[in-house]
């Protein structure tokens, strides 16, 4: 029995290979926002209408065979109500608008939450369902003339770039017996950041002080200057008293240990893995940038100058992520 199923689900995921290849042929490449039309809706009764259409048949043969009148007018009664329904779970998808595709950025090890805006300029709409490789959400309605957000999370168990692969949009609304959907192919992806790991300390400042002896003596160190708060600057930082009498938000520099820069380098970590120095190295930014610290990162072909802030850690991490024999993890082609 093993043999002739393994045969049976070779064959299955080769006619679904084919088939995916020739909707990317026919549809190409999708650019937002995206309309669902006629030509690009599928629909196929699923295993409950393919046993309704069974039932149908077995009840038209036998008011023949008897000549039952009554097990016929049953028959096309049942008849019609399928084909409202196939007609109904078409036109639940018909002319609905994917706005927006959003991919978050997340560390190996977490979910890559896809976030989708639709928008639906006509009547209500019922039991959609969001799916792509190894995630899928439902939707119990989407009012009319308005707009609803669907957040899918998708596995990455390994740092690199995430490929959002093929996105399906379904329905199997009314009554369960036909499945309508449509491919939606966007070339989009999200970064993966190494899993922040390791327990050696931050490495020692220029001035032969850690990160922690600079941030505690930065309350003694001379006042140089306040400027905007920014994305991932540390709240210790921030001067709250100047905010309170209605400033906005600014941050504290100061002119001693607090500016003293660190460097993150991959060549000072020997012994280790490739992957477990990038976890380390993601932990120390991740741990200098809460610190207030400013730091440098030094890899093998790449290196990014001192600073602090969220556009600098982000661009660490996204240096991280897209180290030399970084792991793609692909959608569903």
């Amino acid at each position: 029995m093993a043999a002739p199923r393994a045969w049976l689900a070779r064959r299955i995921a080769s006619g679904e290979a084919r088939a995916a290849r020739w909707v990317r042929r026919r549809q190409g490449e999708d650019r937002l926002p995206v309309e669902l039309g006629r030509r690009r809706l599928y629909i196929l009764p699923t295993r409950a209408g393919a046993g309704f259409a069974v039932l149908l048949l077995a009840m038209l043969l036998a008011g023949l065979n008897y000549s039952n009148s009554l097990a016929l007018l049953l028959t096309f009664v049942l008849g019609g109500f399928a084909i409202v329904g196939m007609n109904q779970c078409h036109r639940n998808l018909l002319g609905l608008r994917v706005t927006t595709v959003h991919l978050q950025a997340a560390f190996a090890g977490e979910a890559v939450v896809a976030s989708l805006a639709i928008d639906n300029p006509g009547v209500d709409r019922f039991d959609l369902a969001a799916e792509v490789a190894g995630a899928s959400v439902r939707l119990a309605r989407a009012p009319q003339a308005g707009s609803v957000r669907l957040e899918l999370r998708l596995p990455a168990p390994r740092r690199g770039r995430l490929r959002l692969g093929r996105l399906r949009i379904a329905t199997r609304f009314p009554f369960g017996l036909f499945r309508c959907w449509t491919w939606l192919h966007l070339p989009l992806d999200a970064l993966v950041y190494p899993r922040p790991a390791g327990a050696l300390p931050l490495p020692v400042g220029p001035a032969g002080r850690d990160g922690s002896g600079a941030t505690a003596d930065a309350g003694r160190d001379e006042l140089r200057d306040l400027r905007p708060f920014r994305d991932g600057d540390s709240p210790r930082q921030v001067a709250w008293k100047a905010y309170a009498r209605g400033q906005p938000l600014l941050v504290k520099e100061y002119a001693g240990a607090a500016t003293e820069s660190l460097r993150l380098d991959f060549d000072a970590l020997p012994g280790l893995e490739v992957e477990a120095r990038l976890s380390q190295l993601c932990r120390w930014a991740l741990e200098a940038e809460a610190r207030g610290q400013r730091y440098a990162l030094h890899l093998p072909g790449a290196h990014l100058e001192a600073d602090r802030g969220g556009a600098h850690l982000g661009r660490c991490l996204a240096a991280l992520a897209l180290h030399p024999g970084a792991h793609a993890e692909p959608g569903d082609d």
